[in-house]
């Protein structure tokens, strides 16, 4: 038996966004810089890293070098996330937008509703009007003659 992963819907307006960022090459290295800087494979990756640095013994302590080079990639990680908050700050906005527009247009279409359904009140207003007048007049009521005492 196998389980099947759930669907995840995706708002027409964040694929939109998704395909307007992948026009730009830049965006599409800074999507892909970040997508693997938040991995797991990452973080192996230093793991080996810093365990063959130390243990081949490339620098003797303090490491130097090392600290040099992990806090340059420090700073280019910070300003890859800065990049990602924005790409999703973008696709928040984007999306507030697109259901912004959505909202009013759903606002416009219930006005309207509201007009017809007005319409419609006042149409079977003078339709029992009409239908009651006429109700009244065809009813003729039992007169009593001599022949009913």
């Amino acid at each position: 038996m196998s389980i099947a992963a759930p669907e995840t819907s995706i708002h027409p307006a964040l694929l939109e966004h998704t395909k307007e960022r992948r026009r730009s090459f830049q965006n599409r290295i800074a999507d892909a810089i970040t997508t693997f800087a938040g991995s797991m494979w990452f973080v192996y990756l230093h793991i080996v890293w810093f365990t063959a640095w130390i243990g081949l013994k490339i620098e003797r302590y303090p490491y130097g070098l090392l600290t040099m080079i992990v806090s340059l990639e420090a700073i280019f990680l910070s300003t890859f996330v800065m990049i990602s908050q924005n790409r999703q700050d973008d696709a928040r906005r984007h999306l507030a937008d697109q259901e912004w527009r959505m909202v009013r247009t759903e606002e416009q279409q219930n006005e309207e509703l509201l007009k017809l359904s007005n319409q419609i009140l006042e149409l079977t207003k003078a339709i029992h009007e009409v239908t009651r007048v006429h109700t009244e007049a065809s009813t003729i009521p039992p007169t009593t003659g001599p022949s009913s005492k």
